[in-house]
Formats: structure tokens, C-alpha cells, sequence
């Protein structure tokens, strides 16, 4: 356990960071599996909607660091290319 005060803030602080870190990337995996699902049901719009919405999400991740930038930019080309097989 931290024992300097430095030390005992740096500790709350990683602890708000990983459970804001961790929400985020719930609500991602949430939005990516919205695409999915759309897309297995063979609804285009809904496929479209959802994956419009789940893009600029992904973008933000990488942006601020919770997941790799390389990381973000492979989902986003699967879930485009899944997408495009309803055309």
C-alpha cells in the first residue's frame, strides 16, 4: 500500500481512471455487438445506423488512449466490410 500522499493520490486516481477506462470500453464492445446483431438479422438500416454510431466511438477510444490506435482502425474496417456484405 502507498504510504507517501503523493503516492495515495496517484492510487485514487488509477482506480477512477480504470473504472471510467472500463465503462468506455463496455459501451464499445456494446456498440459493436449492435452491428453485429443487425447484421445477422439482414436489417441494412439498422446495420447502417448502428455502425455510424459505433465509428466515431471507436475513434474517441483510440484518440484517448483505452485501446490501440491499430486496434481501432481494425474493427472499424471489419465492421465496415461486414456491413457492405448487406449491399
Amino acid at each position: 500500500m502507498a504510504n507517501h500522499k503523493s503516492a495515495l493520490k496517484r492510487n485514487k486516481q488509477s482506480i477512477v481512471r480504470r473504472d471510467r477506462n472500463t465503462q468506455a470500453r463496455s459501451t464499445m464492445r456494446t456498440m459493436v455487438k449492435n452491428v453485429r446483431l443487425a447484421v445477422a438479422e439482414q436489417n441494412k438500416d439498422a446495420a447502417t445506423a448502428a455502425l455510424t454510431q459505433a465509428v466515431p466511438y471507436i475513434d474517441k477510444m483510440a484518440t484517448r488512449g483505452i485501446i490501440h490506435k491499430a486496434t481501432a482502425s481494425r474493427k472499424i474496417s471489419r465492421l465496415t466490410k461486414l456491413v457492405n456484405t448487406l449491399a
